[in-house]
């Protein structure tokens, strides 16, 4: 093996063990519930780590971590990346600073994804500091959410039809589905997660003391 190649290797390992980190959190918290959602980090060679469909992502492995190009193409025949690659990719493309992409399944995310028309809006939340490039409560953070579609390719596009003609976002939400939020880092990228979840719990308690 070439000292590039060890690299490599290493590098793959390393983000191997950071999903397999996350994945452990997620599950702690109840957000990641039987075999759904899908993490990544991106290599410093540009080759993505993903994890393998169809495992329980509170239970990874270094075998449920696979490699695909920049394109969602596999790198490794015998694995299969989740259906959702493109979503993934579509991020790293867009922003070449993004390390870390977590797509997640909690209740919350799920009701709200159905409850809401369009896109949910959060401003004042001292919270909303912990997402990467707010400075103050003083602002409002916008969580897009998109209709589920089967049809993957068809699904990025409209995603990234909607970030070509917005200001940036930090996540959005596939209706029924769940989240989708980034970082340049893993521990980032969690970050983000805690945030929108403490955000979501709220939206929802909210709503709750209205109808009451």
């Amino acid at each position: 093996m070439s000292v590039a190649e060890h690299r490599h290797e290493n590098d793959f390992e390393h983000k191997s063990a950071e999903i397999i980190k996350a994945g452990s959190f997620l599950n702690s918290k109840g957000w990641v519930p039987a075999t759904s959602s899908n993490f990544s980090a991106r290599l410093s060679d540009g080759r993505i780590a993903i994890t393998v469909s169809g495992y329980h992502k509170g239970e990874l492995s270094r075998e449920a971590i696979m490699l695909v190009d920049g394109e969602g193409q596999s790198i490794d025949d015998l694995k299969h990346p989740s259906a959702e690659t493109l979503l993934h990719t579509a991020l790293y493309k867009r922003f070449e600073n993004v390390g870390a992409v977590l797509h997640t399944h909690s209740v919350n995310a799920t009701v709200l994804s159905l409850v809401s028309e369009g896109q949910l809006v959060f401003q004042d939340y001292e919270l909303l500091k912990a997402f990467a490039g707010v400075a103050t409560h003083e602002t409002s953070v916008i969580v897009p959410i998109f209709p589920n579609d089967q049809d993957i390719p068809r699904l990025a596009a409209r995603v990234e039809a909607y970030m070509d003609s917005h200001p940036p976002i930090h996540g959005y939400l596939i209706a029924g589905h769940g989240l989708y939020t980034w970082g340049r880092t893993m521990s980032e990228a969690l970050r983000h997660i805690e945030a929108f979840e403490f955000l979501f719990q709220c939206e929802l308690t909210m709503q709750g003391l209205k109808r009451s």
